[in-house]
């Protein structure tokens, strides 16, 4: 489990899955997967919940997690997707990632369920002893209701193969109370692209980025520069891409990063219910904020 610790970090792009007529585009995925390294991102996790993962059946999972790894062919590490309000399922869709070859799966805390600290260290040791994969922590409160406390982590990063954490909290002192309780190697990703800057002044790895979705070489630039510590030219970068942080969020996630997508060329810019098309109102913003940072012509 050592050597996933040093590729795990930098622009990690939670990618969207791409749809055309209601079904996967696969050909589409495979070009934004290629862009997406060729623009020099670090790292690749498909079927978050920014590749709405609660709307794909399990063989669009599968396959998602499946084509990502092999378009990938180890240029850069794949963190698949693979969380569960079921433990039972959460460890079927992890043991499929590490039988497909994903680098390590990222497992969000049960959203709905509202298990205590108890039951979330067992859900996590639950699949942590069933499949042999680096597993990195998904802290989401907002969207899961439940927060792993610090101290539940603590105990939860004694397990050998849960290696880090996506904190998507935007709390950044919280940032420091995990870097006082855990090992200097334990993986702290940031999931919030707003504060990823402070994230990292705070002892973080990288973030997983909806934004890299959109300008993945500036965001792995601006990654680059907080890893060298060189935070006032981060800071230039935060300056230029916060209004393309809002935009993306603009209306419900992801319809803003796919219509902003289609406006590239990468795919359509087709969501899937709950989910709906981005707003008259949203597109235009989303078309004024590409043009303002030169992402896409008028």
């Amino acid at each position: 489990m050592t050597d996933i610790a040093g590729r795990v970090r930098g622009s990690i792009t939670a990618l969207i899955t791409p749809f055309k007529s209601g079904e996967l585009d696969e050909q589409a995925l495979i070009r934004i997967i290629e862009w997406q390294i060729a623009e020099g991102t670090n790292g690749l996790v498909p079927v978050g919940t920014t590749g709405e993962s609660p709307t794909l059946s399990h063989e669009e999972h599968r396959r998602v997690v499946e084509l990502t790894v092999q378009t990938a062919r180890g240029r850069v590490p794949v963190i698949a997707g693979a969380g569960s309000n079921s433990t039972r399922e959460a460890i079927e869709l992890t043991q499929h990632a590490k039988d497909v070859g994903a680098d390590a799966a990222l497992s969000v805390a049960p959203y709905y369920n509202k298990p205590t600290q108890e039951g979330l260290y067992r859900h996590f040791a639950s699949i942590a002893e069933a499949v042999d994969l680096p597993i990195i922590l998904y802290n989401i409160p907002g969207r899961s209701i439940v927060e792993i406390a610090v101290e539940t982590m603590a105990r939860l990063a004694k397990i050998s193969n849960i290696v880090g954490v996506k904190d998507a909290t935007a709390n950044l002192a919280r940032a420091s109370r995990d870097r006082g309780a855990l090992a200097q190697s334990f993986i702290r990703l940031s999931g919030d692209d707003g504060t990823a800057l402070g994230f990292m002044a705070h002892g973080g790895q990288g973030c997983i980025s909806v934004t890299s979705n959109i300008a993945p070489r500036l965001c792995a630039e601006f990654q680059k520069a907080c890893l060298a510590g060189d935070y006032r030219k981060a800071l230039g970068y935060q300056d230029r891409l916060m209004i393309l942080h809002d935009a993306l969020f603009c209306e419900a996630s992801p319809a803003p990063t796919k219509y902003a997508a289609s406006l590239l060329g990468l795919c359509e810019s087709e969501v899937r219910l709950p989910i709906v098309p981005l707003s008259e109102h949203g597109r235009e913003h989303v078309r004024d904020v590409l043009e303002k940072l030169r992402l896409a012509e008028k």
